[in-house]
């Protein structure tokens, strides 16, 4: 048996920290992609060992595992919930999709000691073309938004390589209940909106991660820097904080040529090779 798995990355327009909380989210699929594939052996593994760790703990069966990714580390786009949404499907086979979802959640916990939500695992699973997926974690509903052309999106990488399984992350609970209450207003206020409106709305998301404490003062500064430039319309940090991304809305593409225009691709999926 052989078993390739194609994984891309995740981008949240808005909607963040809320996925524990019963909330909002508005993400969509990028055009970065994790490559893994499964050769079944008689017995015994090889491969990387924290990959290898990830795979038994899904009930992975004996098999020469090789992973390529051009997804960042560290760096907020769902790198980890990308591999282990791969090592579920290859180990696992096609099911459900919150099934996948929850088990790649579970084996992340266990064995790379990420606090994650579902937020990436189901943005990845059941992402469109074109569109963005609103997420509602209260009962994992999802609904496909098509994304206007005049939303361009690009990445500026602050520098700062973030590792959330070793961050002390504890938001006040007052702080983080008003976080989720004004992010899940602005999430539904973006579905319809100018990209005018919509850099408005992802700087007061910035603002609001700020109260919650998952921002950094250096990240901070290049988001003011970002901001001041022409045709930026709105910045913020993306991810679960401390570093990783800053996800930037420009009004043309020829705003901050060093980085590419975010292309929303389609979803994780699964080849059974013969």
């Amino acid at each position: 048996m052989r078993r390739r798995a194609i994984v891309p990355a995740r981008i949240n327009i808005i909607g963040e920290h809320t996925d524990y909380s019963g909330g909002l989210s508005l993400p969509f699929a990028a055009n970065y992609q994790l490559i893994f594939e499964a050769n079944k052996r008689i017995s015994g593994f090889s491969g990387d060992d924290t990959v290898i760790e990830l795979w038994k703990a899904a009930g992975g069966w004996p098999a020469d595992i090789i992973v390529n990714s051009s997804i960042p580390i560290g760096k907020g786009l769902s790198s980890s919930a990308a591999l282990c949404v791969a090592v579920v499907l290859c180990s696992q086979g096609n099911q459900d999709l919150l099934t996948v979802a929850k088990e790649a959640q579970r084996i992340e916990h266990q064995v790379l000691g990420t606090p994650c939500g579902l937020l990436d695992q189901l943005a990845i699973l059941h992402a469109k073309k074109g569109h963005a997926s609103l997420i509602d974690f209260s009962d994992f509903s999802i609904k496909w938004i098509p994304i206007p052309q005049n939303w361009l999106f690009k990445l500026v990488d602050s520098g700062i390589k973030r590792n959330l399984s070793s961050t002390d992350y504890r938001a006040d609970n007052f702080l983080l209940n008003n976080h989720v209450i004004s992010e899940n207003s602005r999430v539904l206020e973006s579905i319809s909106t100018s990209p005018e409106e919509l850099g408005i709305l992802l700087n007061e998301t910035h603002s609001s991660l700020i109260s919650i404490g998952v921002s950094l003062p250096e990240i901070d500064k290049q988001i003011e820097s970002l901001r001041m430039i022409d045709g930026v319309l709105g910045a913020r940090l993306m991810g679960g904080g401390f570093g990783g991304m800053i996800l930037v809305l420009v009004s043309e593409s020829e705003v901050l040529p060093n980085s590419s225009l975010l292309c929303p691709s389609g979803p994780a999926f699964l080849e059974e090779i013969s």
